[in-house]
C-alpha cells in the first residue's frame, strides 16, 4: 500500500498588489496554520518519501514551514504544478518513483481539490470515511490536508484510485489561531 498527501498551500498575502501570483508570500495567519498542521502530520507520523511541490513561493514556504520530516524525502519543486488542473496533477502523480511509498503533493486549487474528488471517487461517500468525504466534497481551504491510501502502483494511479483515509483543515487543529 502506498501513502498519498495533497496538501494546499497555506495562506498567502495579497498585500502588495504589484506582486506577480506566483511570487506571493505567505501571511502570518498561513504561517500559523503551516505550523499547527505540521505538527499534526508529526503527531501522525506522517513522513513523506517524495515531496512534489509547486514553484510558487507560496507552496515553497508552505512546504519550509511543515519541514522538516523524520525522513529526508526526494524534493522536487516543479514549475508544472503551478495552478495545475486536476488531470494534470494526476499525470504528474503517475511519475512519481515506484519506490516512494509517500507521497506529498503541496498545490493550489482549484486543481488540488478537483484531484482529490476525483481520487476519492463515488465510493468515498458511503465508505467508513464518509463524513470526511463531505467535508472535503464542500471545499479544501488553504492549508488543508488530504490522506489517502492507494493499492496500486504509482503510474496505475486512475480516478477512484485512493481511499480517504482523513482531511484535516487548519480549523480542526487546536494549535492554530487565527
Amino acid at each position: 500500500m502506498r501513502q498519498l498527501l495533497l496538501l494546499r498551500h497555506a495562506k498567502s498575502s495579497w498585500d502588495d498588489p504589484s506582486l506577480p501570483d506566483h511570487a506571493r508570500p505567505l501571511n502570518a495567519r498561513g504561517r500559523r496554520a503551516a505550523t499547527a498542521m505540521a505538527a499534526a502530520m508529526r503527531d501522525l507520523g506522517l513522513s513523506p518519501d517524495v515531496v512534489l511541490v509547486s514553484s510558487a513561493r507560496r507552496t515553497l514556504q508552505t512546504l519550509e514551514a511543515i519541514s522538516p520530516f523524520a525522513d529526508s524525502p526526494l524534493i522536487e519543486p516543479m514549475d508544472d504544478l503551478y495552478l495545475a488542473p486536476g488531470p494534470r496533477l494526476l499525470e504528474l502523480l503517475r511519475k512519481s518513483p515506484e519506490t516512494a511509498r509517500s507521497v506529498l503533493l503541496i498545490g493550489h486549487n482549484p486543481g488540488l481539490h478537483d484531484l482529490a474528488l476525483s481520487l476519492a471517487g463515488p465510493a468515498a461517500m458511503a465508505g467508513s470515511a464518509a463524513v470526511a468525504a463531505r467535508r472535503m466534497a464542500e471545499g479544501f481551504p488553504t492549508c488543508s490536508l488530504a490522506e489517502f491510501v492507494v493499492a496500486t502502483p504509482w503510474r496505475d494511479l486512475a480516478e477512484g484510485g485512493g481511499r480517504l483515509v482523513r482531511f484535516l483543515v487548519p480549523a480542526d487543529l487546536p494549535e492554530t489561531v487565527l
